[in-house]
Protein backbone atom coordinates (compact mmCIF):
# COMPACT_ATOMS: atom_id res chain seq x y z
CA UNK A 1 0.00 0.00 0.00
CA UNK A 2 1.10 3.93 -0.70
CA UNK A 3 -0.49 4.60 2.35
CA UNK A 4 2.17 6.08 5.22
CA UNK A 5 2.14 8.81 8.09
CA UNK A 6 4.69 11.39 7.92
CA UNK A 7 7.08 9.74 10.25
CA UNK A 8 7.27 6.23 8.86
CA UNK A 9 10.45 5.32 7.08
CA UNK A 10 8.93 5.30 3.14
CA UNK A 11 10.02 3.12 0.77
CA UNK A 12 9.77 6.32 -1.75
CA UNK A 13 9.14 10.04 -1.39
CA UNK A 14 7.86 11.31 -4.93
CA UNK A 15 7.87 14.90 -5.10
CA UNK A 16 5.65 16.37 -7.75
CA UNK A 17 2.06 14.90 -9.29
CA UNK A 18 2.16 16.18 -13.17
CA UNK A 19 2.09 13.32 -15.89
CA UNK A 20 5.55 11.71 -14.45
CA UNK A 21 5.19 11.76 -10.96
CA UNK A 22 1.52 10.41 -11.40
CA UNK A 23 2.77 7.97 -13.53
CA UNK A 24 5.76 7.02 -11.03
CA UNK A 25 3.04 6.47 -8.44
CA UNK A 26 0.77 4.23 -10.30
CA UNK A 27 3.66 1.94 -10.77
CA UNK A 28 4.69 1.81 -7.15
CA UNK A 29 1.25 1.20 -6.02
CA UNK A 30 1.04 -1.39 -8.27
CA UNK A 31 4.59 -2.92 -7.20
CA UNK A 32 2.91 -2.79 -3.57
CA UNK A 33 5.37 0.25 -2.14
CA UNK A 34 4.90 2.12 0.74
CA UNK A 35 5.44 5.81 -0.39
CA UNK A 36 4.00 9.58 -0.54
CA UNK A 37 3.52 12.08 -3.40
CA UNK A 38 3.91 15.45 -2.08
CA UNK A 39 3.24 17.98 -4.88
CA UNK A 40 2.80 21.97 -4.88
CA UNK A 41 0.10 22.02 -7.16
CA UNK A 42 1.81 23.63 -10.11
CA UNK A 43 2.21 21.20 -12.73
CA UNK A 44 3.09 22.55 -16.11
CA UNK A 45 0.73 20.55 -17.83
CA UNK A 46 -1.68 22.89 -16.57
CA UNK A 47 -0.87 25.54 -19.17
CA UNK A 48 -1.71 22.85 -22.26
CA UNK A 49 -5.05 23.99 -24.05
CA UNK A 50 -5.81 20.67 -25.69
CA UNK A 51 -3.11 18.25 -26.74
CA UNK A 52 -2.86 16.18 -30.03
CA UNK A 53 0.26 14.40 -29.61
CA UNK A 54 -0.29 12.73 -25.61
CA UNK A 55 -1.08 8.77 -27.15
CA UNK A 56 -3.95 7.09 -26.58
CA UNK A 57 -6.33 10.65 -27.23
CA UNK A 58 -7.18 10.77 -31.25
CA UNK A 59 -9.44 14.01 -30.28
CA UNK A 60 -7.02 15.59 -28.30
CA UNK A 61 -6.67 16.70 -24.13
CA UNK A 62 -6.67 19.15 -22.57
CA UNK A 63 -3.95 19.50 -19.77
CA UNK A 64 -6.15 19.71 -16.56
CA UNK A 65 -8.58 16.63 -18.18
CA UNK A 66 -4.82 14.67 -18.58
CA UNK A 67 -3.93 15.20 -14.99
CA UNK A 68 -7.39 14.49 -13.86
CA UNK A 69 -7.47 11.27 -15.37
CA UNK A 70 -3.74 10.07 -13.90
CA UNK A 71 -4.78 11.59 -10.71
CA UNK A 72 -8.27 9.17 -10.86
CA UNK A 73 -5.72 6.18 -12.30
CA UNK A 74 -3.68 6.51 -8.76
CA UNK A 75 -6.60 6.88 -6.51
CA UNK A 76 -8.24 3.21 -7.82
CA UNK A 77 -4.97 1.90 -6.16
CA UNK A 78 -5.15 4.13 -2.72
CA UNK A 79 -2.27 6.40 -3.97
CA UNK A 80 -1.53 9.35 -1.33
CA UNK A 81 -1.00 12.46 -2.60
CA UNK A 82 -0.55 15.61 0.21
CA UNK A 83 -0.18 18.92 -0.67
CA UNK A 84 2.87 20.80 0.17
CA UNK A 85 5.80 22.44 -1.20
CA UNK A 86 9.10 20.99 -0.73
CA UNK A 87 11.64 23.17 0.64
CA UNK A 88 14.44 21.19 1.79
CA UNK A 89 15.67 17.84 1.21
CA UNK A 90 18.94 16.51 3.27
CA UNK A 91 20.69 13.50 4.25
CA UNK A 92 19.91 11.32 7.55
CA UNK A 93 22.19 8.14 7.63
CA UNK A 94 20.70 5.81 5.24
CA UNK A 95 18.14 7.82 4.11
CA UNK A 96 16.78 11.11 2.79
CA UNK A 97 14.44 13.78 4.89
CA UNK A 98 12.40 15.98 3.11
CA UNK A 99 10.91 19.02 5.00
CA UNK A 100 7.78 20.94 3.63
CA UNK A 101 7.46 24.94 4.03
CA UNK A 102 5.24 23.96 6.51
CA UNK A 103 7.36 22.10 8.95
CA UNK A 104 6.10 18.64 7.77
CA UNK A 105 8.76 15.51 7.11
CA UNK A 106 9.20 12.45 5.81
CA UNK A 107 11.85 10.00 5.62
CA UNK A 108 12.44 7.71 2.82
CA UNK A 109 15.02 5.63 1.69
CA UNK A 110 14.97 6.80 -2.12
CA UNK A 111 13.49 10.23 -3.19
CA UNK A 112 12.17 10.36 -6.83
CA UNK A 113 11.69 14.29 -8.26
CA UNK A 114 9.25 15.24 -10.86
CA UNK A 115 9.30 18.54 -9.95
CA UNK A 116 9.23 20.29 -13.55
CA UNK A 117 10.20 23.52 -15.04
CA UNK A 118 8.70 26.41 -14.70
CA UNK A 119 8.32 28.39 -18.47
CA UNK A 120 9.24 32.54 -18.68
CA UNK A 121 6.33 33.77 -20.20
CA UNK A 122 6.33 37.02 -21.81
CA UNK A 123 5.03 40.28 -20.18
CA UNK A 124 2.12 41.08 -22.53
CA UNK A 125 -1.58 41.75 -22.43
CA UNK A 126 -3.90 38.97 -22.68
CA UNK A 127 -1.47 36.06 -22.20
CA UNK A 128 -3.84 33.82 -20.60
CA UNK A 129 -6.51 34.21 -23.30
CA UNK A 130 -3.84 33.80 -26.31
CA UNK A 131 -2.59 30.21 -24.30
CA UNK A 132 -6.85 29.12 -23.92
CA UNK A 133 -7.45 30.28 -27.69
CA UNK A 134 -4.03 28.92 -29.01
CA UNK A 135 -2.78 32.03 -30.28
CA UNK A 136 0.23 31.65 -27.91
CA UNK A 137 1.79 28.08 -28.04
CA UNK A 138 4.75 27.10 -26.04
CA UNK A 139 5.84 24.16 -27.76
CA UNK A 140 6.33 23.74 -31.20
CA UNK A 141 7.15 20.07 -30.97
CA UNK A 142 3.90 19.44 -29.31
CA UNK A 143 1.43 21.65 -31.49
CA UNK A 144 3.34 23.05 -34.57
CA UNK A 145 0.97 20.60 -36.91
CA UNK A 146 -2.02 22.91 -35.81
CA UNK A 147 -0.22 25.65 -36.56
CA UNK A 148 0.32 24.73 -40.28
CA UNK A 149 0.28 27.55 -42.88
CA UNK A 150 -0.78 30.31 -40.37
CA UNK A 151 1.32 33.68 -39.84
CA UNK A 152 3.62 32.60 -37.11
CA UNK A 153 6.20 34.78 -35.00
CA UNK A 154 8.60 33.44 -32.73
CA UNK A 155 9.31 35.51 -29.25
CA UNK A 156 12.98 35.38 -28.14
CA UNK A 157 17.06 36.12 -27.87
CA UNK A 158 17.67 36.53 -31.88
CA UNK A 159 19.62 33.50 -32.13
CA UNK A 160 17.49 31.44 -30.13
CA UNK A 161 14.56 32.38 -32.42
CA UNK A 162 16.19 31.51 -35.58
CA UNK A 163 16.27 28.23 -34.60
CA UNK A 164 12.77 27.71 -33.48
CA UNK A 165 11.86 29.18 -36.75
CA UNK A 166 14.11 26.80 -38.84
CA UNK A 167 11.98 24.10 -37.37
CA UNK A 168 8.67 25.47 -37.83
CA UNK A 169 8.95 26.34 -41.49
CA UNK A 170 8.32 22.52 -41.55
CA UNK A 171 4.54 23.33 -40.59
CA UNK A 172 4.55 27.65 -42.43
CA UNK A 173 6.19 28.70 -44.85
CA UNK A 174 5.56 32.37 -42.83
CA UNK A 175 8.07 32.59 -39.98
CA UNK A 176 9.22 35.57 -38.14
CA UNK A 177 11.43 36.01 -35.33
CA UNK A 178 10.40 39.26 -33.24
CA UNK A 179 13.99 39.46 -30.99
CA UNK A 180 13.25 39.85 -27.08
CA UNK A 181 16.49 42.14 -26.83
CA UNK A 182 18.51 44.04 -28.85
CA UNK A 183 21.81 42.17 -30.74
CA UNK A 184 22.62 41.31 -34.16
CA UNK A 185 22.31 37.48 -35.21
CA UNK A 186 25.81 35.26 -35.22
CA UNK A 187 26.80 34.94 -38.85
CA UNK A 188 25.57 31.40 -39.02
CA UNK A 189 21.95 31.81 -37.29
CA UNK A 190 22.16 34.82 -40.60
CA UNK A 191 22.88 32.44 -43.10
CA UNK A 192 19.99 29.79 -41.38
CA UNK A 193 17.71 32.92 -41.88
CA UNK A 194 18.21 33.38 -45.50
CA UNK A 195 18.00 30.17 -46.66
CA UNK A 196 14.54 29.53 -44.83
CA UNK A 197 13.43 32.86 -45.59
CA UNK A 198 12.98 33.59 -42.14
CA UNK A 199 11.76 37.18 -41.79
CA UNK A 200 13.45 38.98 -38.96
CA UNK A 201 12.13 42.26 -37.02
CA UNK A 202 12.95 44.72 -35.15
CA UNK A 203 12.94 43.66 -31.19
CA UNK A 204 9.14 43.71 -29.56
CA UNK A 205 8.10 47.20 -28.13
CA UNK A 206 4.55 45.85 -27.38
CA UNK A 207 2.52 42.91 -27.40
CA UNK A 208 -0.80 42.45 -27.04
CA UNK A 209 -2.74 38.88 -27.88
CA UNK A 210 -6.93 38.17 -27.91
CA UNK A 211 -8.59 34.93 -29.22
CA UNK A 212 -7.66 35.76 -33.08
CA UNK A 213 -4.30 36.09 -32.55
CA UNK A 214 -1.55 38.07 -31.57
CA UNK A 215 -0.03 42.29 -32.55
CA UNK A 216 3.50 43.27 -31.97
CA UNK A 217 4.78 46.47 -32.14
CA UNK A 218 8.25 46.90 -33.49
CA UNK A 219 10.07 49.93 -34.57
CA UNK A 220 8.87 49.02 -38.35
CA UNK A 221 5.54 49.07 -37.41
CA UNK A 222 2.89 47.13 -35.93
CA UNK A 223 1.82 43.73 -37.01
CA UNK A 224 -0.36 40.93 -36.58
CA UNK A 225 0.31 37.22 -36.21
CA UNK A 226 -1.95 34.21 -36.20
CA UNK A 227 0.59 32.21 -33.86
CA UNK A 228 3.01 33.87 -31.58
CA UNK A 229 5.73 31.14 -29.88
CA UNK A 230 7.43 32.61 -26.91
CA UNK A 231 10.88 31.14 -26.37
CA UNK A 232 11.91 32.45 -23.44
CA UNK A 233 13.56 29.82 -21.50
CA UNK A 234 13.01 27.75 -18.39
CA UNK A 235 13.27 27.49 -14.90
CA UNK A 236 14.70 23.99 -14.28
CA UNK A 237 12.98 23.28 -10.45
CA UNK A 238 16.12 21.14 -9.39
CA UNK A 239 17.63 23.03 -6.59
CA UNK A 240 16.58 20.04 -4.00
CA UNK A 241 19.06 17.67 -6.19
CA UNK A 242 21.83 20.28 -6.83
CA UNK A 243 21.66 21.59 -3.01
CA UNK A 244 22.86 17.68 -2.73
CA UNK A 245 25.35 17.83 -5.20
CA UNK A 246 23.02 16.26 -8.38
CA UNK A 247 24.90 17.27 -11.36
CA UNK A 248 22.82 19.55 -13.89
CA UNK A 249 23.68 20.65 -17.64
CA UNK A 250 24.15 23.94 -18.85
CA UNK A 251 20.22 24.74 -18.73
CA UNK A 252 20.56 23.49 -14.56
CA UNK A 253 18.62 20.59 -15.87
CA UNK A 254 19.27 17.47 -13.75
CA UNK A 255 21.60 14.93 -15.66
CA UNK A 256 20.63 11.00 -14.87
CA UNK A 257 22.02 7.71 -16.05
CA UNK A 258 19.64 5.03 -18.01
CA UNK A 259 17.59 3.94 -14.94
CA UNK A 260 16.69 7.76 -14.08
CA UNK A 261 19.48 8.14 -11.22
CA UNK A 262 21.24 11.42 -10.82
CA UNK A 263 24.59 11.32 -9.69
CA UNK A 264 23.81 11.36 -6.10
CA UNK A 265 23.29 7.70 -4.87
CA UNK A 266 19.10 7.05 -4.40
CA UNK A 267 17.65 10.48 -5.96
CA UNK A 268 16.37 9.47 -8.77
CA UNK A 269 14.32 12.31 -11.39
CA UNK A 270 11.89 11.80 -13.94
CA UNK A 271 10.05 14.38 -16.77
CA UNK A 272 10.76 18.19 -17.70
CA UNK A 273 13.30 18.55 -14.77
CA UNK A 274 15.48 16.16 -16.35
CA UNK A 275 18.12 16.95 -19.30
CA UNK A 276 15.68 15.71 -21.69
CA UNK A 277 13.34 16.03 -24.50
CA UNK A 278 10.24 17.70 -22.78
CA UNK A 279 7.23 15.43 -23.60
CA UNK A 280 4.23 14.07 -21.88
CA UNK A 281 5.25 10.82 -23.57
CA UNK A 282 8.88 10.79 -22.36
CA UNK A 283 7.91 11.75 -18.88
CA UNK A 284 5.70 9.00 -18.76
CA UNK A 285 8.39 6.79 -19.86
CA UNK A 286 11.13 8.14 -17.37
CA UNK A 287 8.37 7.36 -14.91
CA UNK A 288 8.23 3.72 -15.64
CA UNK A 289 12.01 2.91 -15.60
CA UNK A 290 12.54 4.99 -12.77
CA UNK A 291 9.57 3.37 -10.77
CA UNK A 292 10.97 -0.73 -12.19
CA UNK A 293 14.56 0.60 -10.84
CA UNK A 294 13.79 1.64 -7.08
CA UNK A 295 11.31 -1.57 -6.69
CA UNK A 296 14.55 -3.35 -8.38
CA UNK A 297 16.52 -1.61 -5.25
CA UNK A 298 14.13 -2.08 -2.61
CA UNK A 299 13.93 -4.60 0.18
CA UNK A 300 12.25 -7.39 -1.05
CA UNK A 301 8.30 -7.48 -0.66
CA UNK A 302 7.42 -11.16 -0.84
CA UNK A 303 3.65 -11.45 -0.37
CA UNK A 304 2.90 -13.98 2.28
CA UNK A 305 0.34 -16.47 1.30
CA UNK A 306 -3.18 -16.13 1.85
CA UNK A 307 -5.32 -17.82 4.36
CA UNK A 308 -9.19 -17.78 3.66
CA UNK A 309 -10.35 -17.35 7.37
Amino acid sequence: MSVASADDLLDVLVVGAGPAGLTAATYLARFHRRFVVVDAGKSRARWIPTSHNCPGFPHGIGGDALLDKLHAQAAGFDVRIEDGRIERLQRDGEAFVATAADGRTWRARFVLLATGVVDVMPAMDGLEVGIASHAVRLCAICDGYEASDTDIAVLAPVDVGIHHAAFLRSFSRTVAVVPSEAGEPSPECAEVAEQAGIELLPPALSMRCDEHGCEVETAAGTRRFDTLYPVLGSDAQSRLASELGAAVDDNAELVVDARMQTSVDGLYAIGDVVSALNQISVAMGHAAIAASALHGRLPANWREKQVDA
